[in-house]
């Protein structure tokens, strides 16, 4: 059974995120589906988009042009279906690699079907240059076994009705998005195996990232390109999706190198290097003219650690006591104006600094306490880091050495 060539906005990712790697908050669940081998599976709200589109492809364009003299209820039925089934061996993409990295020490915030496909969320790093490898295959190899037994399937087995042409095309497209992703270009998983293979010869996780990352970029400026030359010059809507396919490439690239340059320049560098020492603290039982009166007005900062009874229990920003009118400062508390201490990060001050910037990237307080032993001993802010950040390429300027290993303990000595 002929199929006509692949839609260019049906062309979909496999992109898998790290703390290590490009900023997994770049997707985040809209609601979420459950928990399927132990991992939480979500949805974000732009995946509707993408579904609709490829529902519509099919029922207009590729099921009447493979299997013509069907009712439009059947074949919207069809591509209801097939939209579905697409979806869901995009989430037995991720699955592989989420279940290979687990089996590989690493822990994971979930999956998220998005509008550009299909993102597996991890924690920490990755153990070791074999480990990625193992990750970045995994997801490829259950595409290919979908690919193929769908394509057998369809083309060999005389399946009733419709089922045949859903069967076939879910085989055809799993098999054109295993050839994609396999782009040697981050953050494609092509990218993550060339990524391994570097880091394992060279044993250097920042120069495989950037040599893997500077292809990804490559990659990206020539779909941006190539779809713009379609939509302008011929007036297709698929240039239009190759373009933005083609900016998520550059975007999250270059995101790859930030995070591999954030490490290099925070690199044995510790919380407690970083952090405002004893900081000034307040009640959150005093009113916040008693907070203006007896604490602002003679120590000012922009954020004040709230404690009852030696327990912490929120973060006042200045900010917000300062939006509140004068006349109402008497009436209301401090409690009534601050972060509650569960969206504050607790750091430790001998954690890693690039491990606190982490964590308060993901958090909307964009600060974090630092507590040793139960008791408050310093506070840590975006700001802080980022003057750590900025002040890292003048340390390792007047200190050259040797090449920190950014991620993992170098090459892995097991079979890849």
């Amino acid at each position: 059974m002929a199929f006509p060539a692949l839609p260019a906005r049906l062309v979909s990712l496999s992109w898998w995120a790290g703390t290590s790697g490009a900023g997994g908050g770049m997707v985040e669940s809209s609601f979420r589906l459950g928990r399927i081998a132990g991992v939480e599976v979500g949805v974000n709200w732009s995946w509707l988009v993408v579904f609709v589109l490829i529902a519509w492809s099919l029922a207009v364009g590729v099921f009447p042009d493979q299997d013509p003299g069907r009712s439009r209820v059947i074949y919207l039925v069809m591509a209801v279906i097939a939209a579905g089934l697409f979806f869901a061996s995009l989430l037995a993409h991720e699955l592989g690699h989420a279940v290979t990295a687990r089996r590989e020490g690493m822990e994971l915030d979930g999956i998220t079907l998005w509008l550009f496909g299909g993102v597996a969320r991890f924690k920490g790093r990755f153990p070791s240059a074999g480990a990625e490898l193992r990750i970045a295959l995994a997801g490829p190899f259950v595409s290919l076994v979908i690919g193929v037994v769908c394509s057998l399937l369809g083309w060999v087995v005389a399946l009733p009705g419709g089922v045949g042409g859903v069967v076939a095309w879910i085989g055809y497209v799993n098999l054109i998005l295993l050839v994609f992703n396999l782009l040697p270009a981050l953050p494609l998983d092509g990218g993550r195996v060339l990524r391994a293979l570097l880091w394992r010869a060279k044993a250097s996780f920042a120069w495989a990232t950037n040599v893997a990352a500077a292809i990804g970029r490559g990659c990206g400026y020539l779909l941006i390109g190539g779809g713009v030359v379609l939509f302008v010059f011929q007036g297709a809507f698929g240039g239009a999706w190759l373009a933005f396919i083609g900016w998520f490439l550059l975007a999250a690239a270059t995101a790859e190198q930030r995070s591999v340059a954030a490490r290099q320049a925070l690199a044995g560098v510790r919380v407690g290097d970083l952090m405002t020492p004893d900081p000034i603290t307040v009640s959150s039982h005093h009113s916040l003219g008693e907070f203006i009166d007896d604490v602002a007005w003679q120590r000012r900062h922009t954020t004040y650690p709230v404690m009852d009874d030696g327990r912490f229990v929120g973060l006042l920003a200045f900010r917000c006591v300062a939006a509140v009118p004068r006349d109402r400062w008497d009436a209301r508390n401090v409690r009534s104006c601050m972060i509650p201490a569960e969206e504050v990060p607790t750091l430790h001050p001998e954690a890693a600094a690039i491990d606190a910037l982490v964590e308060l990237s993901e958090s909307t307080a964009n600060r974090g306490v630092v507590v040793d032993q139960g008791r408050l001993v310093g506070i840590l802010s975006a700001a802080d880091l980022a003057r750590a950040l900025d002040a890292g390429p003048r340390r390792r300027r007047a200190a050259p050495g040797p090449e920190p290993t950014a991620v993992g303990t170098g090459a892995d000595h097991r079979s890849a």
